[in-house]
């Protein structure tokens, strides 16, 4: 049997349940041309029986135990042992529904692509508000695959995949927060054509508590503060906005409390509809009502992560300055 045409590459760090799911999903492809290669960063709870199992019930897939030296270079020590002439990128906490490679295959037409995230039904009620908070146009622009879209698509490693062509003239990615936004950004530099494909969607379990959820936008804010000073052209309006949003709130709420309370109307109006297009969307008197917490602390941990960084690095010039950035950017 030849080499399939896909390689699909998965880092994990102590992530047994989460492979075991996406294992399960890979299996039940309709569409079998692909190989998964699974690298384990060092993990203290290795899943190298569970990914053994899936291979003799039939799913083509390999293991590879590594020292942890972070997703990036796990992805990137995938990509050396990987066989397929595609490379497809999915994070450890995806399931992929049954008919993903089949709708590749019809649409791939392009040397980069990427594909939206959505809610599977058995995703608990938390899960499907951070969802809804994370691909909604009114918390982040439908920039992360939306029919509506304020930016220029840009793939994620949650379901993102390029051709070996783009691996051998681009590289491997960066070991950093946000190192498939600067992908990306690179594999557009070097000329290659990107695309989203809107049907292949996959559902992305994400946060399974709040917490956990605004380390994680936190981050994301702090991140794109460095993509600027990588690529100082990269910052657009729509990433300012979760600042503007938390400049916004603390404005509103000084001023309702020594002026008057109708300060308050805008961000009442703003959650009342984030709590409707919840609503129409999941269907859920619950879900809703969660959406608007989980789009507070979307915006919030974003903004408030933007604006330190955006003090901290562009203001003060502390902590990684340009020319380290420039030096990352040069590869050295």
């Amino acid at each position: 049997m030849g080499a399939p045409r896909f390689s699909v590459i998965v880092p994990v760090y102590n992530r047994r349940d989460e492979i075991t799911d996406l294992c399960e999903s890979l299996l039940a492809q309709t569409d079998k041309d692909f190989e998964l290669v699974v690298v384990e960063d060092g993990s203290t709870d290795p899943c190298s029986d569970i990914v053994e199992d899936f291979a003799t019930r039939g799913l083509n897939a390999r293991y590879f135990y590594k020292d942890n030296e972070g997703r990036s270079i796990a992805r990137n020590y995938g990509m050396e042992h990987a066989r397929g002439s595609y490379f497809v990128f999915f994070d450890s906490d995806c399931v992929i529904p049954p008919a993903y490679f089949a709708t590749v295959k019809a649409e791939l037409a392009t040397d980069c692509y990427g594909g939206p995230d959505a809610a599977h039904e058995s995703f608990t009620d938390t899960q499907k508000a951070i969802n809804y908070a994370m691909t909604a146009f009114l918390t982040t622009g439908g920039i992360r695959g939306g029919r509506i879209q304020l930016e220029k698509f840009v793939p994620r490693t949650f379901n993102m995949g390029y051709s070996r062509e783009v691996y051998e003239r681009v590289g491997g990615f960066r070991e950093m927060f946000s190192e498939d936004i600067d992908m990306s950004t690179r594999i557009r530099q070097a000329g290659f054509s990107i695309a989203l494909l809107r049907d292949a969607a996959v559902w992305h379990k994400r946060r399974v508590d709040f917490r956990k959820f605004l380390r994680q936008v936190y981050v994301f804010g702090m991140s794109r503060i460095t993509l600027k000073l990588l690529y100082p052209d990269s910052l657009k309006l729509v990433h300012t906005l979760p600042a503007l949003f938390v400049i916004g709130c603390a404005l509103s709420i000084l001023l309702a409390s020594f002026v008057s309370p109708w300060w308050l109307l805008p961000l009442g109006l703003y959650f009342a509809a984030i709590f409707a297009g919840a609503l129409v969307q999941t269907h859920s008197v619950r879900i809703a009502a969660l959406a608007m917490p989980a789009a507070a602390i979307q915006l919030g941990g974003y903004g408030v992560g933007f604006i330190r960084a955006y003090v901290s690095k562009i203001l003060l010039r502390r902590g990684r300055n340009v020319a380290e950035e420039v030096a990352i950017r040069k590869g050295k």
